[in-house]
């Protein structure tokens, strides 16, 4: 029997001391860059190809100095070269590319897939775009779209061969005055601009700009992106619409896209096709099964497959000449009210009566109508997951079909954005403060806006030269509810060195075993949760709650700062370096549903507090704490790079001068005692870690997308004007010189701030640090590294008193890490590690196994979201830089007296 020795902790450190640094710090972390060209596997983020996707586009990431700017870079799978499209995203300070993006067509599910040197290879049926002043038309093989530069319609049509399959698409909605009562006014969508940007071979985008109107009124801006891949009959749709109504006046009654669709033939030849998560609603739109007299085994047989009828002279007479007799239907319904429940019903002609046609429990949100002759199918990403959604089908007896989508349902309530309560007499600061100490909600009057906020669907539209067979349209809504996504390796990732400081999954050793199971157990309870507590609905999916009530067993939905978690405590950016080391799908779509709604319902997209978020509470847009630290680019930053999802690449874009509304806008205006400082002329004042490392990671990504060196500089200018600093880092936050992107030194003390750098400031930090070389920034954030998490006696032997309140110091772990693994500090590392394992205000129940049954609710006791996402970041962080330490370290049970303790030190 084998005997396996674990040295203790005081051996190991003896061994580091000892035996030099490298027995304790991993040598990989800070590699210098390997020039050599190493090929970047890439695979699917479910392991196998899936049976079906509407094309692919992924992010593949390089090393500095391994590709010059104009590298060629193709697709292969299994040594053999697949039709792709490539191009680059981000670069290097050197030029070198950084990031590069692939698209590869949708007939096409490779494996073994790698991107490698060389040219690109075209597909037979290349995507090509031309533009004139009448029309931008996109040609997939024989399928023509036809979309206009002005005027309603999304796209004018879709052809085939000179064939109509479907058109026009245009967006409509409707607005009441009164969330109960009276009749909506109708509006649609006006394009007010084009612009074309892919052009194929495998992939173009052409992004569509506008805003409803209806009558005078010109509200709402919308972009909508077509997509169009190689080897595909549809577009993929990413519509974003931005809410920039008055929400006491405007109550969204409904909201989708339609498209129209020709209808040809005799209407036993027209089909309707509804996905469920059963079997498929399979109609025809005349039935000719289930009747009285059989027309014949052949007719039955061809309409249940979507296919034309044998010649009407084959038919039994005793249904041939009464055909006209059996009912025919012209309207289908499926409503999904709730994520729960779905019914679809019909009838055969406005002013009937409508028919129950089946239910079920959560619909993939798929609807076909046409016939042996063409048609359309519309498919909605999130369709139960965003009720109260729809799909309806309108007019199909007639010669023109409504097919709509509906990501508002007109049958449901109408839309309330209104506050949730009152001003409750908070109208001044003493009463609002009083409000935040007892709910934790930041309250002011008109501050709890809606206003401004947005929302991104994705839909799939596709023009069919037939009904397909009920299995093919199976796959697509099942494609089009999960989409397949490819994802380059994570040891590839990780070898290329971006994002910051964290490292593969390591099961090496006991701990770091116990912390890796953690990490999985972790987003697999917050995954569940998501169904359990059933956190869905238009504006709420893809966010978490922030706290549990143990009493009640329910999260605290209802109670000021404690609902909702608006990215509190970067969760976002937990779960993305998650994926970043794993892959595991579960975490990728957990992460992709947050990164889709915190940056676009959770943030201002037009109006005063454009560029800013809103801290956590009961509605999203509820608390009147607007900051960067929730619109962080740091968030979304991960996800664009590995997707080169445009619409993200837009929100980005759109931060670069969100520092612009803090000169208007004052973010921390009622902190309980706090004195205003005097700012020089031209300044705002602004915190290092919640305020600029925000706006720095938003100026380092438009940098490293554009090459514009004006990003770099104004960057630049805050990291050395922050090193100049007297106490550096630790000043916390100083005047910030609007023109030149410099604080301004008043010489202030020391200032230290639990919430500083829990909203990406270390991970960006770290980057930037790697980036430029800008020493004083680097002795900066390495004191405050070394000091925040200092033992009192040590802290006011160096600084002298005040020795103020200190919280989250689990989460500082990571800190104390990274400052130890710079510096090659031993006694830094172990007390790191201490720090961290100890759980002081932290996670609280770790390592046990979260989920445990109350009252038949699965719950976690006093589990709050923010601690959840440092200790989960710190435990990636931690592990990459100091994972010796972390063996050496006991780990201490869960139930230890005062193992867990959370404190609020005031606002956050």
């Amino acid at each position: 029997m084998e005997t396996i020795m674990h040295p203790n902790r005081r051996e190991t450190l003896r061994a580091g001391l000892l035996g030099g640094a490298a027995a304790l710090f991993p040598a990989t972390v800070r590699a210098a860059p390997a020039p050599a060209f190493v090929a970047a596997p890439v695979r699917w983020i479910d392991g196998a190809a899936p049976a079906m996707h509407a094309g692919q586009t992924f992010g593949a990431a390089w090393p500095r100095g391994t590709l010059k700017r104009n590298a060629r870079l193709s697709v292969r799978a299994g040594g053999v070269g697949v039709p792709a499209q490539s191009w680059t995203t981000a670069t290097w300070p050197d030029g070198s590319i950084k990031w590069s993006a692939h698209a590869i067509p949708a007939d096409v599910a490779p494996t073994d897939v790698t991107v490698v040197q060389g040219r690109e290879i075209a597909p037979a049926q290349p995507v090509r775009v031309t533009e004139s002043a009448d029309a931008v038309t996109i040609r997939v093989g024989d399928l023509r779209w036809d979309i206009a530069p002005a005027g309603a319609a999304l796209i004018r049509s879709a052809s085939r061969d000179g064939r109509a399959l479907l058109g026009p698409v245009t967006l409509v909605g409707g607005v009441r005055a009164d969330p109960l009562h009276g009749e909506p006014t109708p509006f649609g969508g006006t394009i007010e601009r084009v612009t074309v940007e892919q052009r194929g071979p495998v992939r173009a985008v052409v992004k569509i700009e506008g805003r409803h109107t209806a009558g005078a009124r010109a509200w709402m801006p919308f972009t909508v992106r077509l997509y169009a891949y190689a080897g595909s009959a549809g577009l993929r749709i990413v519509h974003s619409v931005v809410f920039d109504g008055d929400p006491a006046k405007d109550f969204l009654s409904s909201l989708g896209i339609r498209a129209a669709v020709p209808m040809t033939g005799a209407l036993h030849d027209r089909h309707v096709r509804i996905a469920t998560d059963r079997q498929m609603f399979a109609e025809g739109v005349r039935p000719l099964t289930g009747l009285r007299r059989d027309p014949g085994k052949a007719f039955r047989d061809a309409q249940v497959a979507g296919q034309a009828v044998p010649p009407l002279e084959q038919m039994a007479p005793a249904v041939r000449d009464v055909l006209e007799r059996i009912p025919a239907w012209g309207d289908f319904r499926l409503e999904q009210p709730n994520a729960n429940g779905f019914a679809i019903t019909k009838r055969t002609a406005p002013g009937q009566g409508w028919i129950d046609g089946g239910e079920g429990r959560r619909a993939p949100g798929l609807a076909y109508v046409g016939g042996p002759a063409g048609g359309a199918a519309i498919g909605v990403r999130y369709f139960w997951q965003r009720h109260p959604s729809a799909l309806h089908i309108d007019g199909a007896t007639g010669d023109t079909a409504q097919l709509t989508a509906w990501l508002w349902s007109p049958e449901a309530p109408a839309m309330d954005l209104r506050p949730y309560h009152g001003t409750m007499g908070m109208e001044g600061y003493d009463a609002q403060n009083q409000g935040l100490s007892v709910t934790y909600e930041d309250y002011e009057p008109g501050w709890d806006d809606a206003s401004g906020i947005a929302r991104t669907s994705e839909l799939m539209l596709w023009a069919l030269p037939a009904t397909p067979p009920t299995a093919t349209l199976a796959a697509m809504a099942t494609m089009q509810a999960q989409p397949p996504q490819l994802m380059t390796a994570p040891d590839h990732l990780h070898a290329a060195q971006v994002f910051g400081d964290w490292g593969l999954p390591d099961r090496s050793t006991p701990n770091r075993k116990a912390i890796e199971d953690q990490l999985v157990n972790l987003i697999d309870f917050y995954a569940g949760e998501v169904d359990r507590r059933s956190w869905y609905g238009f504006w709420n999916h893809g966010d978490v709650m922030h706290t549990y009530d143990a009493d009640r067993h329910q999260w605290r939905y209802d109670i000021g700062g404690f609902a909702w978690a608006n990215s509190e405590l970067s969760p976002d950016l937990w779960l993305w370096t998650q994926v970043l080391r794993t892959g595991d799908p579960q975490a990728f779509r957990f992460a992709e549903a947050m990164t889709r709604h915190t940056g676009e319902v959770d943030v201002y997209h037009t109006g005063r507090f454009r560029g800013m978020g809103t801290r956590h509470g009961v509605q999203h847009w509820s608390d009147s704490s607007k900051q960067p630290r929730v619109s962080n680019a740091s968030y979304r930053r991960i996800f664009y790079y590995l997707t080169a999802d445009e619409r993200v690449g837009d929100l980005l874009h759109d931060l670069v001068d969100s520092d612009r509304t803090l000169a208007d806008v004052e973010i921390g205006r009622k902190v309980p005692g706090a004195k205003r400082p005097v700012l020089p002329a031209g300044t705002i004042e602004m915190t290092f870690g919640t305020t600029w490392c925000p706006l720095a990671a938003a100026w380092l990504t438009e940098w490293e997308r554009t090459g514009d060196v004006r990003w770099r500089d104004r960057i630049l200018a805050g990291l050395d004007s922050i090193g100049r600093l007297p106490h550096g880092w630790m000043t916390g936050s100083a005047p910030f010189d609007m023109a030149s992107g410099r604080f301004v030194d008043q010489n202030r003390k020391i200032t230290l701030s639990h919430l500083n750098a829990v909203f990406g400031a270390v991970e960006v930090s770290s980057e930037l640090i790697r980036l430029l070389d800008v020493p004083r920034y680097r002795a900066a954030w390495l004191d405050y590294c070394r000091w925040y998490n200092a033992p009192q006696a040590a802290y006011l032997a160096r600084f002298g008193p005040p020795f103020g309140p200190r919280n989250l110091r689990e989460g500082h772990s990571r800190l104390t890490a990274y400052a130890a693994f710079e510096d090659r500090d031993a006694a830094l590392a172990a007390r790191a590690a201490g720090e961290f394992l100890s759980g002081d205000a932290g996670l609280g129940t770790w390592p046990r196994d979260p989920r445990h049954e109350a009252g038949g609710v699965v719950e976690w006791p006093g589990v709050s979201t923010n601690a959840a996402a440092q200790w989960g970041l710190a435990a990636i962080q931690t592990l990459a830089l100091v994972p010796a330490a972390l063996d050496a370290t006991p780990i201490v049970a869960p139930d230890t007296p005062g193992r867990h303790r959370e404190k609020d030190n005031g606002r956050d």
